[in-house]
């Protein structure tokens, strides 16, 4: 049955020799190769400010410029992030996106009265992380406990009610040859043929 996808690319280098835009091209041409629904949010190609109090967040609105991609999350039934490990964890541009775009009234709603815990209002989605790393993938699970990727997973996603998210951590990207590359853009396309 044919899903609705956002794939956000969350490199913000826009250059199209980056690994990370080439994972999110072969994730989307297998989606839509099986009859999938997809957008796209490049945030690259977007201009938007970052955050810098609780009452902008909590009583501002979306910047004019990220419209279309809170709407595009809305209307997702799968979202698939793909981003480079920067410093352990996602790129500063993509974090300042999420704390734009999943915020409230989007993700999730505070109750009316004071007292209890949020309203989750993207419920019913999934979500995949696509993570390039210059370490081995298995020594950033083991030894760093996926701790980046980790708190994105549950602070962010499964907070608003995303779930499952699952993740798929490309390691060692640095020094990858053709051969590697290309099976690593054929795994992904499957799983976008799949909207997994």
């Amino acid at each position: 049955m044919p899903r609705r996808i956002l794939i956000v690319i969350g490199h913000p280098d826009p250059s199209p020799d980056r690994l990370c835009r080439g994972l999110a091209k072969a994730y989307g041409e297998g989606a839509e190769q099986a009859g999938h629904v997809v957008r796209r949010v490049d945030l690259a190609a977007l201009d938007f400010p970052m955050l810098r109090t609780m009452q902008e967040f909590e009583h501002g609105v979306v910047p004019n410029s990220l419209n279309e991609a809170a709407e595009a999350i809305v209307w997702a039934e799968h979202i698939v992030f793909v981003f480079p490990l920067w410093l352990g964890t996602m790129p500063a541009l993509l974090k300042a996106f999420l704390e734009q775009v999943m915020r409230p009234g989007t993700a999730f709603a505070y109750p009316d009265e004071g007292g209890g815990f949020p309203k989750t209002l993207l419920r019913g989605r999934s979500a995949r992380m696509v993570v390039t790393m210059g370490m081995p993938s298995i020594f950033y699970r083991l030894w760093f406990l996926s701790h980046g990727i980790a708190g994105m997973r549950r602070s962010i996603l499964r907070f608003a009610g995303i779930s499952p998210v699952r993740e798929t951590l490309f390691g060692m990207v640095a020094g990858a040859g053709d051969a590697t590359r290309a099976k690593g853009l054929g795994q992904i396309r499957k799983l976008g043929e799949r909207a997994r």
